[in-house]
């Protein structure tokens, strides 16, 4: 999709040629503007059909005076900027998404802040948004052109293109995430990663079972050995800052179909563990949008990738497996793989000495059920590193919730014949998994995003929605400008307190 930004206000947005010009109209906005739009405005206001509550829209076919096609008047309403304008745009395109606009003007009323700018950007490509790899005869997204209006073009260019790579970003996620396991395999995947290289400051290495095994990563292996699919680990390396610079290290669950092993899935709803390296998905968008922004930072992208599948080879419920670390770990239930395959990734992150790591992955049940589809849970050991991912997901409208790690959460964990269990009992567990991922973090800041409620929608809606990838690009930018020393500032002040 091609995006273009143009000084427009009301009168010029009249006089552009579209298949639908949408209007976001502030309280008290535009009733007073001269032109066709603004007595277009004006009288719906006065006839009380447009009432100033976001995501109220009156929509018109060929009003007189007005080059487009269709016009919809998307009232903003009073709230937060960011969330008033993606509740606006979404609105109006349900109002316009049957005629298939080929292409969109999008202008405000009245002013406009960056913030809003780009949540309205970012909600309209995810509104459009049409999945076509596996289909025979598909439909390609018809919406290929939006023009963005403000009024001064020049001062709204960067948040523009901060909205734009965060679609790409998120997009490519999407892809991924919704192709099938026989379209998304660990070996596409790297390839997949690969791909990312080709821009500036990414490099990607891949290792296979003889790097992996070389590097003792038992806990990642015993998972993948129950596939006939050979698993790969991922290693991108984004460098926008100076070398000395400590990287920000993300870490990815790449599981490319969950059976749940020896410890059988329901068969209801099984095509849905396509999504399960929705964490790796999310990695690759970042690096995507990394790649077109070329921020002032430096990031490692981490991705354990493998099946979790039944033959005569497959884990068993009772197994002890030697992790990277040397800890040991017996497997009392084998769906709960995928901290398995992350605990060696994170002991692998100690070698970057990392600024922060942040894992990433569609872990538990229990986190669905604790904070549904809206946030993703958050855990941290670092109160300065949970703010700024906090932060970063309020301002992406991307949000997370931080959850506790209280250390009497690790009692379950505890095994007669292991250094630790893989699972606890059925209480708590979204922290019960993050305790077990704790035990592998190293000493560096660690957060862990438990995506499992957010990653992908099912039902009629079913697909990937490429989420983190907006939280996780605004935090790393946040650090690129300059957001880190006030965070480690904070976070040793907090440690201060606690201690």
């Amino acid at each position: 999709m091609d995006f273009q930004l143009k000084t427009l206000g009301l009168a010029q947005a009249a006089s552009e040629k579209a298949d639908a010009l949408i209007v976001l109209v502030s309280p008290g906005d535009g009733e007073q503007a001269p032109g066709a739009l603004g007595g277009l405005i004006g009288a719906a206001r006065k006839a009380g059909d447009l009432p100033d509550k976001a995501g109220k829209c009156l929509m018109l076919y060929r009003p007189q005076g007005i080059a487009a096609a269709r016009v919809v008047l998307s009232s903003l309403g009073d709230g937060p900027a960011a969330t008033a304008a993606r509740s606006a745009v979404l609105a109006a395109w349900q109002q316009i998404r049957a005629a298939n606009p080929k292409r969109v003007v999008l202008v405000w009323s009245g002013g406009v802040v960056p913030a809003a700018l780009q949540a309205a950007v970012v909600a309209l490509a995810d509104a459009s948004y049409v999945y076509t790899h596996t289909k025979s005869k598909a439909e390609p997204r018809a919406l290929r052109q939006v023009v963005v209006g403000v009024p001064q073009a020049s001062a709204c260019k960067a948040a523009l293109a901060e909205a734009v790579a965060a679609v790409r970003g998120v997009e490519f996620a999407k892809e991924w995430g919704n192709r099938p396991g026989n379209h998304c395999t660990p070996t596409m995947l790297a390839e997949a990663a690969r791909s990312l290289a080709k821009a500036p400051r990414i490099k990607c290495e891949v290792l296979g079972p003889k790097e992996v095994a070389a590097l003792k990563m038992g806990a990642f292996m015993a998972v993948a050995q129950g596939s006939a699919e050979p698993l790969r680990f991922i290693v991108l390396r984004y460098q926008g800052a100076g070398k000395a610079d400590a990287p920000q290290v993300l870490v990815g669950k790449g599981i490319t179909f969950d059976t749940g092993g020896v410890s059988l899935k329901p068969a209801a709803e099984m095509d849905e563990m396509k999504f399960d390296m929705c964490g790796a998905a999310s990695v690759l968008g970042v690096f995507r949008a990394l790649g077109e922004l070329q921020p002032a930072v430096n990031v490692v992208g981490l991705i354990p990738t493998c099946e979790n599948m039944n033959d005569g080879r497959a884990l068993k419920p009772g197994d002890v497996v030697t992790s990277m670390s040397g800890q040991t770990i017996e497997v009392l239930n084998t769906d709960a793989e995928g901290r398995l395959i992350l605990c060696d990734a994170l002991a692998y992150a100690a070698r970057f000495d990392p600024a922060a790591v942040v894992d990433i992955a569609t872990l538990t049940g229990a986190c669905v059920i604790a904070l549904g589809g809206v946030r993703s849970g958050l855990f941290a050991t670092d109160d300065g590193l949970a703010g700024a991912l906090a932060a970063a997901g309020e301002a992406a409208q991307d949000r997370c919730w931080r959850m506790p790690l209280d250390d009497e959460y690790a009692e379950g964990l505890k095994t007669s014949f292991a250094d630790v269990a893989n699972v606890a009992g059925r209480a708590g567990g979204a922290i019960t998994a993050a305790k077990f991922l704790q035990r592998f973090a190293g000493e560096a800041p660690w957060a862990h995003l438990d995506i499992a409620g957010t990653a992908w929608k099912s039902g009629a809606a079913k697909g990937a929605t490429g989420r983190p990838v907006g939280l996780l690009l605004r935090y790393l930018l946040d650090r690129a400008e300059g957001a880190a020393p006030a965070a480690r500032k904070a976070s040793r002040r907090s440690r201060g307190a606690a201690a």
